[in-house]
């Protein structure tokens, strides 16, 4: 092996053990104002992280910073937990076709693009965890995905694992106007058939796992197996969550009649009409996962969305969590989706918890992330001020205590504020135009993506 291959090799190692020792170091942010979620905000508030987990959180006074420890002044700032996203289609996901209503065996997993710029402008939102979705065209359109928002190469490196070494994720389902087609087809002609699709599916789910227990370790009594109802089982034992996409009073109570008749987890999102049946989402104890439109148009089920659709669930006991939607709603601006739900009634605390810990109990995650206490995964952000200010600015956006957004880099920052190039997946291939290249990495101050 030639010398100088050996001395790039030899330099290379050494500058990745020195980043290695570099994450065991403590590092301590000091003297921002610190809101854990988990309690009252602290003023004065000291944040310890090491190894990718919370080392400690608390006010100055009465939280010692290890000996050694990398201090940093966040003086006239906020740190809050890193903003969970329950309900996302960054990435450029996509989920089942037009084949059929009812394809639980398709994996959002196997269509997402870790490159793509919607997961920047993400972080720069300072959403660090997320529930990327299919879409909603069906009734059952395929697995949703959770993802950790760590700057990654390949969509392994964002993956959130299960204990038993599970990808973590949802599956994704749908009533309303959506899956609705032509009668006759195989897609559903109205709501009746909708909901009676969907029965069909879960009994022959019920039949299946009957005949898989029945047979137990018996290999040549295993029914075959069937990719879309073993994912359907697993909604049954109550190991997947179902994220149920739904808008009018009427669909979001057969969305409650069918969880009783088959007795899996659901969250409700989107919930338009939610104030309308408040009291029966929170008799059923059942979460929903708001979105916020603060713009006419849409589709005709949509028409009577209310700004106080969080208000009235929080008024009703019911579990509250906001979402973007991306790209309905913006990522960059999540927070904005808090501060308009404040104004419409929804209380400024419980606010903060829909777009942190409410949607981390939404994805089975709140024992990770959601709030800043000891032992959590180091998921947190940096902001200018106030969060339900207009006027605050994600500064800063860790994951698993790295560094993933920073508006002070002019590269994360053409994200966070728009600009040429700040859409683009990828660099065009202007192997003969290469000025056109020149002109849009001048106009970004040389940060063309």
């Amino acid at each position: 092996m030639p010398l100088r291959l050996l001395a790039a090799l030899a330099a290379a190692f050494l500058a990745a053990s020195g980043n290695a020792a570099a994450q065991e170091k403590p590092l301590a942010f000091t003297g921002a104002r610190i809101i854990p979620i988990a309690g009252l905000p602290v003023e004065n508030g000291v944040l310890i992280l090491q190894g990718g987990r919370i080392l400690a959180v608390g006010p100055a006074a009465s939280t010692a910073i290890p000996a050694g420890a990398e201090v940093r002044d966040a003086r006239g700032k906020v740190i809050m937990p890193g903003l969970v996203d329950s309900h996302s289609h960054i990435g450029g996901a996509s989920g089942a076709d037009g084949a059929s209503p009812v394809q639980p065996e398709v994996r959002v997993l196997d269509a997402i693009d870790v490159r793509h710029a919607s997961i920047q402008k993400a972080q720069a939102g300072g959403i660090t965890t997320v529930n990327v979705m299919p879409g909603s065209g069906h009734l059952i359109s395929g697995q949703t995905l959770y993802l950790k928002l760590r700057d990654g190469r390949v969509i392994d490196d964002l993956l959130v694992r299960l204990p038993d070494g599970s990808i973590a994720g949802g599956l994704k389902m749908a009533n309303g106007t959506n899956s609705i087609r032509s009668p006759g087809g195989p897609f559903p002609g109205s709501r009746a058939k909708s909901a009676a699709l969907v029965r069909e599916q879960f009994v022959k789910a019920q039949e299946y796992q009957a005949r898989r227990e029945r047979a137990g370790n018996d290999a040549e009594k295993l029914p075959a197996r069937d990719l879309a109802l073993e994912m359907l089982v697993e909604v049954l034992e109550g190991r997947r969550i179902v994220q149920h996409h739904t808008h009018r009073h009427d669909d979001i109570l057969t969305v409650l009649r069918l969880r009783r008749e088959f007795g899996f987890k659901v969250v409700l999102h989107h919930v338009s009409e939610a104030a309308k049946v408040a009291a029966e989402i929170a008799a059923a104890g059942v979460p929903s996962s708001v979105i916020i439109i603060d713009s006419p148009g849409g589709k005709l089920e949509t028409r009577d969305f209310a700004l106080e659709n969080c208000a009235a669930l929080e008024r009703a006991g019911a579990e509250v969590g906001l979402h973007t939607d991306d790209s309905v709603t913006d990522s960059r601006l999540f927070l904005r989706s808090a501060a308009l739900a404040v104004r419409a009634g929804m209380t400024p605390e419980g606010a903060l918890r829909a777009v942190t810990i409410a949607n981390a109990r939404m994805l089975g995650m709140e024992a990770r992330v959601g709030t800043l206490e000891t032992g959590k995964d180091a998921d947190f952000i940096l902001l200018s001020g106030d969060p339900l200010s207009v006027y605050t600015e994600v500064e800063q956006t860790w994951v698993d205590g790295v560094k993933v957004f920073d508006l002070s880099d002019p590269t994360d920052r053409l994200y966070a504020r728009g600009g040429p190039g700040a859409g683009e997946n990828r660099r065009p291939p202007l192997c003969c135009f290469g000025s056109a290249w020149d002109i849009i990495m001048a106009a970004n101050g040389g940060n063309g993506q």
